[in-house]
């Protein structure tokens, strides 16, 4: 076949599908080159007719074989091309991926060195398909979810790293659960929970327990406690609602769209607590804050001790926003303060790390 350059990234994609489906290396390689080239210099429509020409063959194809198409659909989401595109395709890829890969450690241990040629393959289906009592094709397919899931992840970890993919994407419990329950050595699994899990245009409630302040913040796109406290002490300190030095520049860049790393440590300014008392962690997520009245609660008292950490935010590309919507007046504030207790002492239940 003769690679025209005129050619549309669709139709290079639909290409590229009919080579990697005969498991033509060659022509594969070079409607890769193309459609790199393409990319560069292709609108938003374009990437997303792309995205659309993909669906057939990443719904069809073995998942064994899929995770370069995985893998361009995620740099076709990434380059400008509508997520909603083919969030729904790689979904469910992922999730029905991720559960048979959960099945493999049962039934062939996790020491299982990757297949090089056909004969180690057919060795492994053998073996998994002996030790469960299954037909060749389901072990099959459990098999090629334990080696390659983890492939197909960053297409998703991508779209979902924009606010618009984590509202587009369907089966979000089923992928929950499937990524709940993942085995370590699918390590991206791990990543793509926390995606999950992530909260958009969730209201909370903020107390400052030393002023009585409390103010109604909207928050979006925050991955973990870490970039919660020091966006909340840019929006409350740094706003001049509350006493205190603002957090510098570099860390709040560090928490939002700048370098994940500032020049030094960002320091912490406050013990978060929840309604109940109950210490939340820098290493926790915000939804694990149960909400209380509605809302998830997060009271402000001092710090007890000095806290610094190196990096700002976990998800690179996921831009966040934490929004001071009101100060609230004694009247109203009296109602959610009446909701709080004092402060515990911290206990053995702090998160491992993110």
């Amino acid at each position: 076949m003769r690679w025209n350059r005129g050619r549309s990234v669709a139709e290079l994609c639909t290409d590229l599908a009919e080579a990697i489906d005969r498991q033509d290396e060659g022509a594969a390689q070079r409607a890769f080159k193309d459609i790199v080239g393409q990319v560069e210099r292709a609108d938003a429509a374009a990437l997303t007719e792309a995205l659309v020409a993909l669906r057939p063959a990443l719904a069809e194809v073995p998942l064994g074989n899929g995770a370069p198409l995985a893998a361009l659909a995620g740099g076709l989401v990434e380059a400008g091309g509508d997520p909603a595109s083919a969030l729904d395709v790689l979904a469910l890829r992922v999730a029905a991926g991720l559960e048979q890969a959960s099945r493999f450690p049962a039934l062939a241990g996790t020491e299982v060195d990757p297949p090089t040629d056909g004969e180690s393959a057919r060795a492994i289906v053998e073996r998994v398909a002996e030790a469960g009592g299954l037909d060749l094709d389901e072990a099959s397919q459990i098999t090629q979810a334990w080696f390659t899931v983890n492939e197909w992840i960053p297409a998703l970890l991508l779209p979902l790293q924009q606010k618009a993919g984590r509202a587009a994407l369907p089966h979000r419990q089923r992928l929950i659960e499937a990524a709940s329950v993942a085995p370590d050595e699918i390590a991206d699994a791990h990543w793509l929970l926390g995606l999950l899990l992530v909260l958009d245009d969730e209201p909370l409630v903020v107390v400052h327990r030393p002023s009585e302040a409390v103010f109604l913040v909207t928050m979006s796109g925050v991955g973990d406690n870490f970039q919660l406290h020091t966006l909340l002490a840019d929006a409350l300190v740094g706003g001049g609602h509350l006493p205190g030095e603002p957090p510098q520049p570099s860390w709040v860049a560090a928490a939002s769209d700048g370098p994940l790393q500032p020049p030094r440590p960002i320091h912490g300014q406050f013990n978060l607590v929840d309604a109940g008392g109950k210490w939340i962690w820098n290493e926790g997520r915000p939804v694990d804050i149960e909400p209380v009245a509605g809302r998830r609660i997060i009271v402000l008292d001092p710090p007890p001790y000095d806290r610094s950490w190196n990096v700002g935010r976990v998800y690179p590309l996921m831009r966040p926003e934490v929004r001071l919507d009101a100060v609230l007046p004694p009247d109203q504030a009296a109602a959610w303060l009446r909701l709080i207790s004092p402060a515990k002492s911290p206990t053995g239940d702090r998160p491992g790390p993110m």
